[in-house]
């Protein structure tokens, strides 16, 4: 699928200044989105044409939004961007040689501005389909069809999915057919590149019955200013299959991110998501569980690092609705600065749902008389003998295991960095995979010591 976008005409006259005035919306706010020549199924046309009115017609949310509280969605710039340029050839040469993915993987994938620039996907068992969201239009759009942004946006960020899927055109689906298990990861790279650009990656992840698959998001900056990432992923498991997905959010410190993530469990199925935020002066990640089968578990990790003046917006959603199923949410987040978090989460067990076992924990560790932790869960609970628990917790790092530490020929701030270390250790290790979990510790080390 090719996509253009058409311009802003410069035929019109500037208006008149007016101080009382309302800025007229400009940036992506009025880029239409034109799909010329579109080798897309009538349905995605008509979704996408859709989607473009219904984001033209939705308020941007306000302070008074419960969904937004203690951020503001005004930090994501809309009428500061456009949707990205295609690459350059030496912009491409260039992403791809600061690529530095897992060496033990099964597939990969490269995005450039929304332009698949690089895949290798020699290794995958047969009958698997792992193709770029372009190609899946064409060749499987019934599975797109069925599984595509199917769930409500209901945790706040309606206006911006709907941008999302008005102007989104790359991206990787990823179809697991019946009892075939893939036992490497698929590594996928998102690069934004050139001064207030915009993406809208898309990851699709279809597991059917007995199947097994791991995949890795990475959203990157190449250079320029102001980029913004709204990406989503749609998470489904068949019966008794296993998803672990993670997505790592990396971009320039000036840029800002959207991830929203949509999970369905069926019947003894085992999702697997992480949520890792080291990038951008505001980010949001918005994810959802449903818990559709008896037996179904949902593990939700998530680990933030802010540092400066750095914003990191956290909602989630654990929605029991079968029997006997389970969720276990660990986020943890190392505050350092004039850096804010925010933490909403929600369990919810419906009636009929009984047997549920569900926890939630959020813990910051704040390493700055400045920083700002906001933290709030909650349960809503319409069944009988279920086990449910939630509870977050902010505090400083201990002034007992800096002293032990400082004791030791320790200097103060690898001190507080073993200790953040060992704070995030847990929640890291239970991701599980190691080559994975040593990337992201080497990344976390980078952040550290810009941080110390």
């Amino acid at each position: 699928m090719s996509a253009t976008f058409a311009p802003v005409s410069k035929n019109i006259p500037a208006p008149v200044p007016d101080a009382s005035a309302t800025p007229a919306p400009s940036g992506l706010e009025i880029t239409v989105p034109v799909r010329e020549e579109s080798s897309a199924p009538g349905w995605f046309l008509a979704r996408s044409e859709a989607a473009w009115s219904e984001f033209q017609k939705l308020p941007t949310p306000g302070i008074k939004d419960e969904h937004w509280r203690y951020s503001s969605a005004k930090k994501i710039e809309l009428a500061d961007h456009t949707p990205a340029a295609a690459p350059t050839e030496a912009q491409s040469q260039a992403a791809l040689s600061a690529t530095e993915g897992l060496k033990d993987r099964t597939a990969r994938f490269v995005f450039v501005n929304d332009t698949l620039v690089d895949s290798d996907t020699a290794a995958l068992p047969a009958g698997v389909v792992c193709v770029n969201f372009a190609e899946a239009l064409e060749s499987h759009s019934d599975v797109l069809k069925q599984h595509f942004m199917q769930r409500e946006m209901t945790l706040g960020s309606a206006k911006f999915a709907a941008l999302h899927l008005a102007h989104v055109k790359a991206g990787t689906v990823i179809i697991v057919p019946k009892n075939v298990v893939i036992e490497k990861p698929v590594e996928i790279f998102h690069w934004v590149v050139g001064d207030h650009a915009a993406i809208f990656p898309h990851t699709l992840i279809v597991a059917g019955d007995n199947a097994q698959v791991s995949v890795v998001d990475h959203y990157r900056s190449l250079e320029g200013e102001g980029g913004l990432s709204i990406a989503i992923a749609d998470l489904v498991g068949g019966s008794n299959s296993s998803i672990t997905y993670a997505a790592c959010q990396e971009l320039a410190d000036d840029a800002q991110a959207l991830h929203l993530s949509s999970i369905s469990a069926g019947r003894d199925a085992r999702v697997k998501s992480f949520q890792v935020q080291l990038g951008a002066s505001f980010s949001r990640s918005e994810s959802v569980s449903d818990l559709v089968g008896q037996g179904a578990r949902s593990d939700m990790l998530s680990v933030s690092l802010p540092i400066g003046e750095q914003v990191v917006d956290q909602r989630t959603l654990q929605n029991h609705k079968a029997p006997h199923a389970s969720s276990d949410l660990l986020y943890k987040n190392a505050l350092y600065g004039r850096s804010r978090t925010i933490f909403s989460g929600l369990i919810t067990v419906d009636d009929g749902a009984h047997y549920t076992d569900a926890y939630q924990t959020c813990r910051n560790l704040v390493n700055s008389a400045e920083a700002e932790a906001n933290s709030l869960p909650g349960l809503e609970i319409n069944a009988d003998q279920v086990k449910c628990s939630h509870g977050a917790t902010s505090g400083p790092i201990s002034d007992e295991e800096l002293f032990y530490l400082k004791a030791r020929g320790i200097p103060d701030g690898e001190s507080r960095k073993l200790i953040i270390e060992g704070f995030l250790a847990d929640v890291l290790a239970r991701f599980g995979n190691s080559e994975v979990l040593d990337t992201l510790v080497a990344r976390i080390d980078e952040k550290l010591e810009r941080a110390v």
